[in-house]
């Protein structure tokens, strides 16, 4: 999706500042924020996916603090999902639960039989991806060439799992593009760039045989 969030690899955003022995989180409701999030997920009503598209629409998204976005994600999905009207019926997760959510962890790897479109060595062009939802295709890289470094599997497709139309599993990809195909210049062939792309974002360019 063509938001705030999308500004990877882009020119003029000022300089990347780092806070020195950063801590997890700054203040006590940041800690509240991440745990409610992750007990409301437990329910099933919303994946990840759909939570990442409901951060990326929040208003001034660019001048939000990293919790407070994910904080309007967490409303907009409890309201998007009619989960406010059957706050009632929902059942809260003890902490031991919580704890064992936490500890387990989740895996988007998907199990399907389906062939790869591409191997190590496919010279590719990433496609002009449909922005007006949720994709994992940086803006950046649309319309840029690059080849295969290497293939992942299959995995759950985010940008369809985000809009509920299932998780359409996909092969993922490691695809290496050189600084100079994403920005320009002459960069010697000496520097690049490796991106992790789904097989609908990309096309077949003429085959590296190099």
């Amino acid at each position: 999706m063509t938001g705030p969030h999308d500004c990877g690899g882009r020119r003029g955003e000022g300089a990347v500042r780092t806070e020195k022995n950063e801590p997890v989180f700054h203040h006590p409701w940041e800690r509240r924020v991440f745990a409610l999030t992750l007990a409301m997920g437990f329910h099933g009503r919303w994946n990840l996916d759909m939570s990442r598209h409901a951060r990326e629409r929040m208003p001034g998204y660019r001048a939000a603090s990293y919790y407070a976005i994910w904080l309007h994600g967490l409303e907009t999905l409890l309201e998007e999902r009619g989960v406010l009207a059957q706050a009632g019926e929902l059942r809260a997760l003890s902490a031991a639960e919580a704890t064992a959510v936490i500890a387990a962890g989740a895996s988007a790897r998907a199990v399907a039989d389906r062939a790869a479109a591409f191997t190590a060595g496919d010279a590719v062009r990433v496609r002009h991806v449909d922005t007006a939802g949720h994709t994992r295709a940086p803006r950046y890289l649309h319309g840029r060439r690059g080849v295969v470094a290497r293939g992942h599997g299959v995995f759950v497709f985010p940008d369809s799992n985000a809009h509920g139309r299932g998780p359409d599993p996909q092969h993922l990809y490691s695809v290496r593009f050189s600084a100079g195909e994403l920005w320009g210049g002459e960069d010697g062939g000496r520097d690049f760039v490796y991106a992790d792309l789904f097989e609908n974002h990309l096309g077949a360019e003429t085959k590296n045989d190099g």
